[in-house]
């Protein structure tokens, strides 16, 4: 009977720092207490991501770490993907009365924190972690958002694509995210895990973003923190400038030396750059 007790009593112990709740476009996780974080991952990435973030911010904050529809163990959702994601974020919010939420995102995350706060002034502050406005253009020198369709040959080509050569595409990819091969097993098995038909449309929603001129209605403080990997600071610096001209203000440091998963690569610099953020 005592061992009975003590079981429920860790459990209730459990469930007063942490809280898991399902809702139709996400899983989130809330840890902590204190001013609200809410931490969004890069494409595919779960929450895990954010674990080790999360035992630092939770001493004093609250954090809400989110896991994404078709990612991880949460059910896919129909397209589009990323407007029905911030849509859903942006009434969680509301519903828990998160006031004056501080959004920190990676990648694909920190692009939905730059759109949301384009929309509302409501946003304590954003900490951006190598993550752009328009990855599109970074990526197509010709870009124009109209062009990026669910109906494309290489969204063809990727849907159809079976498992062997679709996780060679993948361990590919992953090898130059992170440097430790650990962790990029980490980010293959969670690209490998992802729904497929999010992964191809999904990641096209991310493409046609284009928030560069958006920027301009962003008035919460920004502080962005970025890798400079694989191409060298001179570089990272000059395409953070072009990406963000229209953006008022807005701090910024360079993880030199590292690569995309800066929390991964540099954990320490990333923490306390993190805290130095938060404290600004």
């Amino acid at each position: 009977m005592k061992t009975i007790k003590n079981l429920l009593f860790g459990l209730l112990i459990f469930s007063a720092f942490s809280i898991t709740a399902q809702h139709n476009s996400f899983e989130v996780e809330v840890t902590g207490k204190g001013e609200p974080i809410l931490l969004f991952p890069g494409f595919t990435c779960t929450g895990e991501v954010w674990d080790a973030t999360v035992l630092e911010l939770s001493k004093g904050y609250e954090c809400h770490v989110f896991t994404f529809a078709g990612f991880g163990n949460v059910p896919a959702i129909e397209k589009p993907w990323l407007p029905k994601i911030k849509e859903s974020v942006i009434k969680y919010i509301l519903e828990n009365k998160l006031e004056n939420a501080i959004l920190l995102g990676h990648s694909l995350g920190g692009a939905l924190a730059l759109w949301m706060a384009t929309e509302s002034e409501t946003y304590k502050e954003l900490i951006i972690v190598d993550a752009l406005p328009s990855t599109g253009a970074l990526m197509m020198p010709d870009y124009k958002s109209e062009y990026m369709l669910y109906d494309s040959p290489s969204n063809k080509q990727l849907l159809a694509m079976n498992d062997t050569d679709f996780e060679a595409m993948i361990v590919q990819m992953a090898s130059g995210m992170t440097k430790e091969k650990s962790n990029q097993q980490k980010i293959q098995n969670w690209m490998i895990q992802a729904d497929r038909e999010t992964y191809v449309y999904g990641y096209t929603d991310l493409l046609k973003l284009d928030l560069r001129e958006d920027l301009a209605k962003i008035n919460s403080p920004v502080t962005i923190l970025a890798a400079t990997e694989p191409y060298g600071l001179e570089m990272a610096k000059s395409t953070y400038d072009l990406q963000y001209k229209a953006l008022a203000e807005y701090t910024i440091e360079f993880a030199n030396g590292s690569s995309h998963f800066i929390m991964y690569d540099q954990s320490q610099w990333f923490i306390e750059n993190l805290k130095n953020a938060l404290k600004n």
